[in-house]
């Protein structure tokens, strides 16, 4: 008979047991992690000092960048204390909650990169009425209901799988965090309708708005081609070409993860790949923004120098 009495304590799978490896893995994390702190932050400030950046692009841009701080400090602080030395148990509530917040985080992070590419539509095929329709309140507006239905998801789905008995006093995750799918693994009981909800969810955060950004491009592209100078089309396509980079990273990883049938996967590739949605979109993403963007360079630049000059 399994034992279902007492506290249930999560551990999460160690790496490497080598210490120099540890050592090593500790440094590059914290390095990752401290570039995407300061690339976010200076977003944020850049976003935030600048009136020329007071659009709904760079709004959204922003927000993105603090939800790619709050995505990160929910995962990376704990995986860091975990890197090092023995293992760490966590509670079944900490676990809990660490689901519930980089679920909400990444749900949100999904519906807003959609709300962004209708911001992209809007700008490209409608640019008369753009000031019209992008209203400051339609942007509050749309950030809030992302965030708001990524929460009763998120809640949702973390409370139905913390409903589930789990065997035995201490579990080991085959993770660096409390994902959905490693944790559902260690259920000891039928979990067909919680992967059935799952799929559900998944279609929802990554399907459904990847679809519509999908139908935005096909219009924004055609817009595109309709331009009739260069330089038009030019500009218009790199605003949309760093957009569309973090999308295809974004949602291509997650739906490696969260949408493949559970037979198909192995579970030391689903780690392999959250690594890239924790370290490589949210790094990249300000990058990629920066980099082909002459309006947040410029500002950059010109907040340096400033700084500099004081």
């Amino acid at each position: 008979v399994l034992n279902h009495s007492g506290p249930t304590d999560f551990v999460f799978r160690v790496f490497t047991t080598v210490p120099e490896f540890q050592a090593l893995l500790f440094l590059l994390f914290l390095l990752l992690y401290l570039l995407i702190l300061c690339g976010n932050t200076a977003i944020i400030c850049v976003v935030c000092t600048h009136t020329s950046l007071r659009t709904p692009m760079y709004f959204f841009l922003s927000n993105l960048s603090f939800l790619e701080i709050c995505y990160t400090t929910v995962v990376v602080p704990l995986m860091l204390s975990n890197i090092l030395g023995a293992q760490k148990p966590i509670p079944l509530a900490g676990c809990g909650a660490q689901m519930f917040f980089f679920v909400t985080l990444g749900s949100t992070d999904c519906f807003l990169l959609a709300v962004m590419a209708y911001d992209r539509y809007v700008a490209v095929c409608h640019p008369l009425h753009y000031t019209l329709i992008m209203t400051q309140k339609l942007c509050v507006q749309m950030v809030v209901g992302a965030l708001g239905l990524a929460l009763s998801l998120s809640l949702q789905l973390t409370a139905l799988i913390f409903t589930l008995p789990f065997c035995g006093h201490r579990r080991e995750i085959n993770h660096f965090l409390c994902d959905v799918p490693p944790v559902l693994r260690l259920a000891c009981a039928d979990i067909r309708v919680h992967q059935a909800v799952l799929y559900v969810v998944g279609i929802l955060v990554l399907t459904v708005p990847f679809l519509l950004i999908c139908v935005s491009y096909v219009f924004i592209t055609l817009a595109i081609l309709r331009i009739r100078s260069a330089e038009g089309r030019h500009r218009a396509f790199s605003t949309c070409s760093s957009h569309l980079t973090v999308v295809l990273l974004q949602y291509g990883c997650c739906s490696l993860v969260y949408l493949r049938p559970q037979s198909s996967t192995s579970e030391d590739e689903d780690r392999q790949i959250a690594l890239v949605y924790t370290f490589v979109t949210p790094l990249l993403n300000p990058l990629i923004y920066t980099l082909r963007n002459k309006d947040v360079k410029g500002a950059l630049r010109n907040a340096i120098i400033s700084k500099a000059a004081s």
